[in-house]
């Protein structure tokens, strides 16, 4: 089946998937306070992000399975409740596990926002402004959070992506109602999914165990592929190459952001002793300046070399990994919030035109969630490796 599609603004779809980047990467410049007020240590208090990375990573494909079944209206109304179920509780209650909980249930419904923003982008165009926006609010996310956090406290960052809830009415009061499903929910194959991502975002906290649990979750989901091939993960989505490229790279391209992220404002620190807000700021141009400059590609997409993406986002690793001085970590900072900005937008073009229309929101769910994956990825790893 198909679902309704309705004609709404840019500007209202940004707002509803832009503010998901302030629980992704507001707390960089402040998790090290984050886990004093909470005595825990840096590693534990990432897993506040993780849990946010898993979130958006699971929801997606989820909350797409749900729009393509139930609809904008229904979905819409659902993901809002998730955001402000999750927002209540990181805010009411500062202790770790409850934080947890709630920036989970947080971004699952700020997955299925993202998932219905980029469904509703009927043009490259309008794709472009919502991940452009996206990248924006990223570059800005940091030193948003060690504003907010001095303003008021750390836990009022926690709440940033529920401004996304104030484009609900603009869109919901255009939403139309999924028609008839042509077909059951596929339960079986969604929680085969859910299985296997959340044994994804784990890997880098307990690669081992882990990594058994993904790639028997993976054996699980290739067999369930051949007994419902049309069912919650749609067999011609894996068969299509256009699909399995993108898949790989949109994971390939938002590790290196998400990493490079989280990396940089220790180094930065490091090496010019400056204050979190001085590092904050000076994070906000090549960030920024990435996001927006991404705009211009993705209406391109038709010339877009992924190649060059991947090119770009490799070399920006290679100088945060070789520890290069502050004007190139400047430089490696810019390129990946270009090539992960862009590389989004180009991706989900991509894989949808090489699909039939019948499977464009379950289509733009999976990209999505294998580039939201580096959300989980990046930010662990980064620890990591400090």
């Amino acid at each position: 089946m198909t679902t309704a599609v309705v004609r709404v603004a840019a500007p209202w779809l940004a707002l509803l998937a832009a503010p998901m980047s302030f629980g992704i990467a507001g707390l960089a410049l402040i998790l090290p306070e984050a886990a004093d007020v909470l005595q825990v240590s840096l590693a534990s208090a990432t897993v506040i992000v993780v849990a946010f990375g898993w979130g958006i990573a699971v929801g997606t494909p989820l909350l797409a399975g749900l729009l393509s079944h139930k609809g904008t209206r229904f979905t819409l109304l659902a993901c809002a409740a998730l955001v402000g179920a999750g927002t209540v509780l990181m805010v009411a209650v500062p202790a770790l596990p409850v934080l947890v909980v709630g920036s989970a249930l947080q971004a699952l419904g700020m997955a299925g926002q993202v998932v219905i923003a980029m469904h509703l982008a009927g043009t490259p165009a309008a794709l472009g402004v919502v991940t452009a926006s996206m990248a924006s609010v990223g570059a800005v996310s940091p030193l948003a959070g060690s504003a907010v956090a001095d303003l008021l406290s750390w836990q009022a960052v926690l709440a940033l992506p529920a401004l996304s809830l104030l484009a609900i009415p603009a869109i919901i009061g255009r939403a139309l109602p999924a028609p008839p499903a042509e077909r059951q929910f596929d339960a079986t194959g969604a929680i085969l999914v859910t299985a296997l991502v959340t044994a994804l975002t784990v890997v880098p906290h307990q690669p081992l165990i882990a990594a058994a649990a993904a790639v028997l979750a993976a054996v699980l989901v290739a067999a369930h592929l051949r007994r419902e091939p049309d069912g919650f993960l749609p067999a011609i989505l894996v068969r299509t190459p256009e699909f399995r490229t993108a898949a790989l790279l949109g994971v390939a391209l938002a590790v290196a952001n998400f990493g490079i992220l989280y990396a940089a404002p220790r180094m930065l620190a490091d090496r010019l002793a400056w204050t979190t807000g001085e590092v904050g700021t000076l994070m906000v141009f090549p960030y920024l300046a990435g996001g927006l400059a991404s705009w211009f590609l993705i209406t391109a997409a038709a010339r877009m070399l992924l190649g060059g993406l991947a090119a770009a986002a490799t070399i920006a690793v290679v100088i945060v990994v070789l520890g290069s001085p502050v004007a190139l970590l400047v430089v490696a900072m810019f390129l990946a919030s270009l090539v992960a900005a862009t590389g989004q937008g180009v991706l989900v073009v991509r894989a949808t035109g090489a699909l039939p229309d019948r499977y464009r929101a379950t289509a733009v769910g999976m990209i999505t969630l294998c580039y939201l994956l580096g959300a989980a990825f990046g930010p662990a790893i980064a620890a990591l490796a400090a």
